[in-house]
Protein backbone atom coordinates (compact mmCIF):
# COMPACT_ATOMS: atom_id res chain seq x y z
CA UNK A 1 0.00 0.00 0.00
CA UNK A 2 1.34 3.59 -0.36
CA UNK A 3 2.35 5.25 2.36
CA UNK A 4 0.63 8.37 2.13
CA UNK A 5 -2.42 6.77 1.57
CA UNK A 6 -2.08 4.91 4.36
CA UNK A 7 -1.44 7.84 6.22
CA UNK A 8 -4.99 9.48 4.68
CA UNK A 9 -6.83 6.04 5.49
CA UNK A 10 -5.61 5.93 9.41
CA UNK A 11 -6.69 10.25 9.94
CA UNK A 12 -10.30 8.91 8.25
CA UNK A 13 -10.59 6.06 10.34
CA UNK A 14 -9.44 6.99 13.42
CA UNK A 15 -11.14 10.48 13.63
CA UNK A 16 -7.95 13.00 14.41
CA UNK A 17 -8.73 15.12 11.65
CA UNK A 18 -11.93 14.91 10.38
CA UNK A 19 -12.81 16.14 7.29
CA UNK A 20 -9.32 14.66 5.54
CA UNK A 21 -9.11 14.12 2.02
CA UNK A 22 -6.22 12.18 0.20
CA UNK A 23 -5.00 15.00 -1.69
CA UNK A 24 -4.00 16.86 1.71
CA UNK A 25 -1.26 14.49 2.80
CA UNK A 26 1.94 14.39 1.10
CA UNK A 27 5.64 13.21 2.39
CA UNK A 28 7.78 15.90 4.28
CA UNK A 29 10.65 14.28 5.84
CA UNK A 30 12.71 10.66 6.78
CA UNK A 31 15.46 9.96 9.66
CA UNK A 32 17.07 7.31 10.82
CA UNK A 33 13.93 6.06 12.54
CA UNK A 34 11.26 7.73 11.60
CA UNK A 35 9.41 9.41 8.51
CA UNK A 36 7.33 12.45 8.33
CA UNK A 37 4.14 13.47 6.54
CA UNK A 38 2.71 16.84 6.21
CA UNK A 39 -1.12 16.39 6.58
CA UNK A 40 -2.39 20.05 5.18
CA UNK A 41 -6.02 19.94 5.83
CA UNK A 42 -6.88 24.07 4.67
CA UNK A 43 -7.41 24.94 8.22
CA UNK A 44 -4.29 24.01 10.39
CA UNK A 45 -0.87 21.97 8.93
CA UNK A 46 -0.11 18.86 10.86
CA UNK A 47 2.99 16.51 10.81
CA UNK A 48 2.28 12.69 11.04
CA UNK A 49 5.12 10.70 12.51
CA UNK A 50 5.97 7.08 11.46
CA UNK A 51 8.49 4.90 14.05
CA UNK A 52 10.33 2.21 12.44
CA UNK A 53 12.42 1.76 15.45
CA UNK A 54 13.86 2.75 18.80
CA UNK A 55 17.35 3.96 19.47
CA UNK A 56 16.18 3.83 23.36
CA UNK A 57 15.57 0.21 23.20
CA UNK A 58 11.85 0.57 24.07
CA UNK A 59 8.88 -1.15 22.77
CA UNK A 60 6.29 1.85 22.92
CA UNK A 61 8.78 4.38 21.10
CA UNK A 62 6.11 6.38 19.93
CA UNK A 63 4.31 6.57 23.29
CA UNK A 64 7.53 7.84 24.86
CA UNK A 65 8.24 10.68 22.19
CA UNK A 66 4.99 11.62 23.15
CA UNK A 67 5.07 12.05 26.54
CA UNK A 68 8.64 14.11 26.25
CA UNK A 69 6.72 16.51 23.96
CA UNK A 70 4.03 17.10 26.26
CA UNK A 71 6.49 17.68 28.80
CA UNK A 72 8.19 20.11 27.22
CA UNK A 73 5.52 22.30 25.83
CA UNK A 74 5.73 24.69 28.44
CA UNK A 75 9.24 25.94 26.56
CA UNK A 76 7.26 27.02 23.49
CA UNK A 77 10.32 25.45 21.33
CA UNK A 78 8.70 22.10 20.54
CA UNK A 79 6.11 20.85 18.64
CA UNK A 80 2.34 20.29 20.26
CA UNK A 81 1.75 16.97 20.27
CA UNK A 82 -2.10 15.76 19.78
CA UNK A 83 -2.46 12.05 19.27
CA UNK A 84 -0.22 9.03 19.01
CA UNK A 85 -1.00 4.93 18.32
CA UNK A 86 1.12 2.07 18.91
CA UNK A 87 -1.04 -0.04 16.65
CA UNK A 88 -1.74 1.71 13.70
CA UNK A 89 -2.84 -1.18 11.67
CA UNK A 90 -1.16 -1.17 8.71
CA UNK A 91 2.33 -2.29 7.84
CA UNK A 92 4.02 0.69 6.25
CA UNK A 93 2.81 2.19 9.14
CA UNK A 94 5.87 0.67 11.48
CA UNK A 95 5.92 0.72 15.25
CA UNK A 96 3.57 3.49 16.11
CA UNK A 97 2.40 7.17 15.17
CA UNK A 98 1.94 10.24 16.16
CA UNK A 99 0.06 13.39 14.72
CA UNK A 100 1.64 16.88 16.26
CA UNK A 101 1.64 20.98 15.34
CA UNK A 102 3.65 21.25 12.12
CA UNK A 103 6.07 24.07 12.61
CA UNK A 104 7.82 26.44 9.99
CA UNK A 105 11.25 27.12 9.65
CA UNK A 106 14.63 26.50 7.82
CA UNK A 107 17.64 23.86 9.44
CA UNK A 108 19.87 25.79 11.49
CA UNK A 109 22.61 28.15 10.30
CA UNK A 110 25.67 27.16 12.56
CA UNK A 111 27.25 30.71 11.36
CA UNK A 112 24.11 32.84 11.69
CA UNK A 113 21.73 31.10 14.21
CA UNK A 114 24.15 30.06 17.54
CA UNK A 115 22.26 32.95 19.85
CA UNK A 116 18.79 31.00 18.82
CA UNK A 117 19.98 27.51 19.43
CA UNK A 118 21.42 29.00 22.76
CA UNK A 119 18.16 30.18 23.63
CA UNK A 120 16.23 27.14 23.03
CA UNK A 121 18.54 25.14 24.96
CA UNK A 122 17.72 27.48 28.14
CA UNK A 123 14.19 27.32 27.91
CA UNK A 124 14.22 23.74 27.81
CA UNK A 125 16.60 23.23 30.64
CA UNK A 126 14.53 25.69 32.40
CA UNK A 127 11.21 22.95 31.99
CA UNK A 128 10.50 21.13 35.56
CA UNK A 129 11.73 17.36 34.38
CA UNK A 130 8.71 14.65 34.07
CA UNK A 131 8.58 11.87 36.20
CA UNK A 132 8.03 8.97 32.77
CA UNK A 133 11.13 10.14 31.13
CA UNK A 134 14.48 8.11 31.32
CA UNK A 135 17.78 9.28 33.25
CA UNK A 136 21.00 9.44 32.99
CA UNK A 137 22.64 10.58 36.08
CA UNK A 138 26.27 10.35 35.54
CA UNK A 139 26.05 11.07 31.47
CA UNK A 140 29.95 10.13 30.25
CA UNK A 141 29.10 6.86 32.03
CA UNK A 142 25.82 5.99 30.76
CA UNK A 143 26.95 7.69 27.24
CA UNK A 144 29.81 5.11 27.62
CA UNK A 145 27.36 2.07 28.01
CA UNK A 146 25.53 2.77 25.40
CA UNK A 147 28.30 3.18 23.03
CA UNK A 148 29.51 -0.21 24.39
CA UNK A 149 26.22 -1.46 23.61
CA UNK A 150 26.43 -0.28 19.79
CA UNK A 151 29.98 -1.22 19.54
CA UNK A 152 29.68 -4.72 20.38
CA UNK A 153 25.85 -5.28 18.93
CA UNK A 154 26.95 -7.51 15.94
CA UNK A 155 29.81 -9.87 16.56
CA UNK A 156 29.72 -10.30 12.59
CA UNK A 157 30.48 -6.93 11.45
CA UNK A 158 32.34 -6.63 8.48
CA UNK A 159 34.59 -3.92 9.76
CA UNK A 160 35.76 -5.66 12.60
CA UNK A 161 39.35 -4.17 11.66
CA UNK A 162 37.18 -0.73 13.08
CA UNK A 163 36.19 -2.25 16.97
CA UNK A 164 40.15 -2.24 18.30
CA UNK A 165 39.41 1.56 17.74
CA UNK A 166 36.35 2.18 19.21
CA UNK A 167 36.99 -0.12 22.81
CA UNK A 168 40.27 1.98 22.96
CA UNK A 169 38.84 5.01 23.22
CA UNK A 170 35.68 3.74 24.84
CA UNK A 171 38.41 2.85 27.78
CA UNK A 172 39.53 6.19 27.82
CA UNK A 173 36.21 7.60 28.52
CA UNK A 174 35.59 5.30 31.14
CA UNK A 175 38.42 6.43 32.48
CA UNK A 176 37.32 9.98 32.53
CA UNK A 177 33.72 8.87 33.35
CA UNK A 178 34.71 7.95 37.21
CA UNK A 179 37.30 10.83 37.34
CA UNK A 180 34.80 13.24 36.80
CA UNK A 181 32.23 11.72 38.62
CA UNK A 182 31.93 14.05 41.09
CA UNK A 183 31.76 16.78 38.42
CA UNK A 184 28.59 17.21 37.40
CA UNK A 185 27.28 15.62 40.97
CA UNK A 186 25.86 18.71 42.33
CA UNK A 187 24.35 20.03 38.44
CA UNK A 188 20.37 19.68 38.62
CA UNK A 189 18.78 17.27 36.55
CA UNK A 190 17.03 19.23 33.53
CA UNK A 191 15.63 17.22 29.93
CA UNK A 192 17.50 17.06 27.33
CA UNK A 193 17.16 16.60 23.89
CA UNK A 194 20.67 14.89 23.21
CA UNK A 195 20.04 14.63 19.23
CA UNK A 196 20.76 18.53 18.03
CA UNK A 197 22.00 18.49 14.38
CA UNK A 198 21.30 21.47 12.46
CA UNK A 199 18.50 20.09 10.84
CA UNK A 200 16.45 19.09 13.88
CA UNK A 201 16.12 22.69 14.47
CA UNK A 202 13.75 25.02 12.65
CA UNK A 203 14.48 28.62 12.16
CA UNK A 204 11.58 30.91 10.91
CA UNK A 205 12.89 34.10 9.93
CA UNK A 206 9.54 35.47 8.23
CA UNK A 207 8.54 37.86 10.56
CA UNK A 208 10.08 40.62 12.43
CA UNK A 209 11.42 38.49 14.90
CA UNK A 210 13.32 35.34 14.63
CA UNK A 211 12.20 32.22 16.16
CA UNK A 212 13.77 29.00 16.48
CA UNK A 213 12.47 25.50 17.49
CA UNK A 214 13.37 21.80 17.94
CA UNK A 215 11.41 19.26 16.78
CA UNK A 216 13.08 15.58 17.07
CA UNK A 217 12.37 14.07 20.28
CA UNK A 218 12.61 10.39 20.26
CA UNK A 219 15.70 10.47 22.66
CA UNK A 220 15.08 12.62 24.89
CA UNK A 221 16.04 11.64 28.65
CA UNK A 222 16.60 13.43 31.78
CA UNK A 223 20.41 14.10 32.43
CA UNK A 224 22.66 16.98 32.55
CA UNK A 225 22.58 20.51 30.62
CA UNK A 226 26.18 19.68 29.10
CA UNK A 227 24.50 16.64 27.00
CA UNK A 228 23.04 19.03 24.48
CA UNK A 229 25.66 21.89 25.10
CA UNK A 230 28.33 19.09 24.29
CA UNK A 231 26.36 17.41 21.04
CA UNK A 232 25.98 20.92 19.96
CA UNK A 233 29.36 21.80 19.60
CA UNK A 234 31.02 18.54 18.81
CA UNK A 235 32.39 18.09 15.00
CA UNK A 236 30.70 14.82 14.63
CA UNK A 237 27.55 16.75 14.58
CA UNK A 238 28.39 19.89 13.14
CA UNK A 239 29.85 18.15 10.36
CA UNK A 240 26.95 15.99 10.03
CA UNK A 241 25.04 18.57 7.56
CA UNK A 242 27.32 21.05 7.37
CA UNK A 243 30.73 22.08 6.65
CA UNK A 244 31.37 23.72 10.01
CA UNK A 245 34.03 23.28 12.76
CA UNK A 246 33.56 25.98 15.54
CA UNK A 247 36.59 27.43 17.23
CA UNK A 248 37.96 27.24 20.72
CA UNK A 249 36.67 30.93 20.52
CA UNK A 250 33.41 30.37 18.76
CA UNK A 251 32.11 27.57 21.27
CA UNK A 252 33.10 30.08 24.56
CA UNK A 253 30.71 33.05 22.79
CA UNK A 254 27.66 30.23 22.56
CA UNK A 255 28.28 29.06 25.94
CA UNK A 256 28.24 33.17 27.03
CA UNK A 257 24.79 33.23 25.23
CA UNK A 258 23.64 30.15 27.03
CA UNK A 259 24.56 31.24 30.31
CA UNK A 260 23.01 34.86 29.27
CA UNK A 261 19.62 32.74 28.20
CA UNK A 262 19.44 30.91 30.74
CA UNK A 263 20.59 33.28 34.02
CA UNK A 264 22.90 30.77 35.71
CA UNK A 265 25.48 31.20 38.01
CA UNK A 266 28.19 29.39 37.08
CA UNK A 267 31.52 30.91 35.52
CA UNK A 268 32.07 30.52 31.96
CA UNK A 269 35.48 28.41 32.16
CA UNK A 270 33.54 26.07 34.25
CA UNK A 271 30.80 25.56 31.54
CA UNK A 272 33.66 25.43 28.95
CA UNK A 273 35.36 22.83 30.79
CA UNK A 274 32.05 20.59 31.34
CA UNK A 275 31.30 21.08 28.05
CA UNK A 276 34.50 19.61 26.30
CA UNK A 277 34.21 16.44 28.80
CA UNK A 278 30.87 16.34 27.23
CA UNK A 279 31.94 16.53 23.77
CA UNK A 280 35.16 13.88 23.93
CA UNK A 281 31.86 11.59 25.39
CA UNK A 282 29.28 11.95 23.07
CA UNK A 283 32.13 11.44 19.82
CA UNK A 284 31.92 7.98 21.59
CA UNK A 285 28.69 8.05 21.41
CA UNK A 286 28.62 8.69 17.76
CA UNK A 287 31.51 7.00 16.25
CA UNK A 288 29.84 4.03 17.82
CA UNK A 289 26.50 4.68 16.43
CA UNK A 290 27.93 4.87 12.77
CA UNK A 291 29.65 1.43 13.65
CA UNK A 292 26.63 -0.35 14.53
CA UNK A 293 24.70 1.67 11.41
CA UNK A 294 27.20 0.43 8.74
CA UNK A 295 26.12 -2.89 9.92
CA UNK A 296 22.66 -2.36 9.21
CA UNK A 297 22.90 -0.37 6.19
CA UNK A 298 24.59 -3.09 4.22
CA UNK A 299 21.72 -6.08 5.31
CA UNK A 300 18.79 -5.66 2.94
CA UNK A 301 15.70 -5.68 5.63
CA UNK A 302 16.70 -2.17 6.71
CA UNK A 303 13.21 -0.26 7.17
CA UNK A 304 14.70 3.12 6.27
CA UNK A 305 17.89 3.91 3.93
CA UNK A 306 19.12 7.41 3.29
CA UNK A 307 22.25 7.12 1.10
CA UNK A 308 23.81 10.34 1.70
CA UNK A 309 23.20 9.13 5.48
CA UNK A 310 25.34 6.35 4.56
CA UNK A 311 28.30 8.09 2.48
CA UNK A 312 28.86 10.00 5.68
CA UNK A 313 28.50 6.80 7.90
CA UNK A 314 31.66 5.67 6.12
CA UNK A 315 33.69 8.90 5.99
CA UNK A 316 33.36 8.97 9.44
CA UNK A 317 34.27 5.42 10.06
CA UNK A 318 37.02 6.07 7.94
CA UNK A 319 38.32 9.35 9.85
CA UNK A 320 37.84 7.83 13.42
CA UNK A 321 40.99 8.25 14.52
CA UNK A 322 41.59 11.46 13.19
CA UNK A 323 38.08 12.32 14.93
CA UNK A 324 39.53 10.51 18.11
CA UNK A 325 43.15 13.14 18.17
Amino acid sequence: MDTSFAVYEFLKRSGWLPGIRPEDISFLAAGEYNENYLADTGHGKFVFRINHGSQLGLSNQIEYEYQVLEAVQGSGVAPKPFHYSLAPGAEVLGDGVLLMRFLPGRPLDYDLDTNEAAHVFARVHAQPVDARLLVQRNPVLDIARESLGLIERYPDHPLEERRPALLRYHDRVLGWGHEVEALFGDDPLVMVNTEVNSHNFLIDDSGPVKRAYLVDWEKAVISCRYQDLGHFLVPTTTLWRADKRYSPEEKKNFLESYLKHSGLGCGIDEMVYKTGVLEKTILLRAMSWCFMAYYEYTRENRALKNESTFRKIKQYLGEMECFFK
